[in-house]
């Protein structure tokens, strides 16, 4: 089995992304690897809950699941001690939402999040699993109207980007096409 590095899948809503990670990771397990989906969405209203039954239903046979809505790094660092693993992160989008629009009363603790998103910058080149990473791509429309808004789209932005370079392969998914390149480094 070929050795795997980390990518990053970006796009619109109903892209595409979250099918083109699958297809990466069934291809790892064809070849003989284990697949675990790293999922970060939280199931806040029956809608969501539903969004996420859909994606189980539909995920491919074989493939585990762990839930790290707040805890991303930490599911990353203990999922790659498993030998032939990949990781598949399902979203950035939704694990920023959790840790910047808490469900609970009162305001985000940015503290925290810059903690938890430092950590993972850190840890990924370590990792010794490839990780796919899949996430939205917001800042391409109209600039929100709240600044709350504008800062989410901000934040994505720079986590994005920041994922991006720490990754080998980008994709851009548009209207379920993927376009990949190897990221430069800089």
């Amino acid at each position: 089995m070929a050795d795997a590095s980390h990518h990053l899948i970006v796009g619109g809503q109903r892209s595409g992304k979250s099918r083109e990670a699958e297809r990466l990771a069934l291809a790892w397990q064809r070849a003989g690897g284990a697949v675990t989906v790293v999922a970060t969405a939280l199931a806040f209203d029956a809608e969501m809950r539903e969004r996420i039954a859909r994606h189980r239903a539909d995920r491919p046979a074989g493939f585990a699941t762990v839930e790290a809505p707040l805890a991303l790094t930490a599911a990353l660092l203990r999922e790659a001690a498993v030998p032939g693993q990949l990781l598949l992160v399902d979203c950035l989008t939704l694990w920023l939402t959790n840790w910047l629009m808490p469900m609970e009363e009162g305001a985000p603790d940015l503290a925290a999040w810059e903690t938890e998103r430092q950590a993972l910058l850190e840890a990924l080149p370590a990792l010794p699993a490839p990780v796919v990473f899949v996430s939205n791509e917001v800042g391409w429309g109209v600039s929100p109207m709240t600044r709350e808004a504008r800062f989410y789209v901000d934040e994505l932005g720079r986590l994005n980007q920041a994922v991006a370079q720490r990754c080998q392969d980008l994709t851009l998914m548009v209207a379920g096409q993927a376009w990949t390149r190897a990221v430069e480094k800089r």
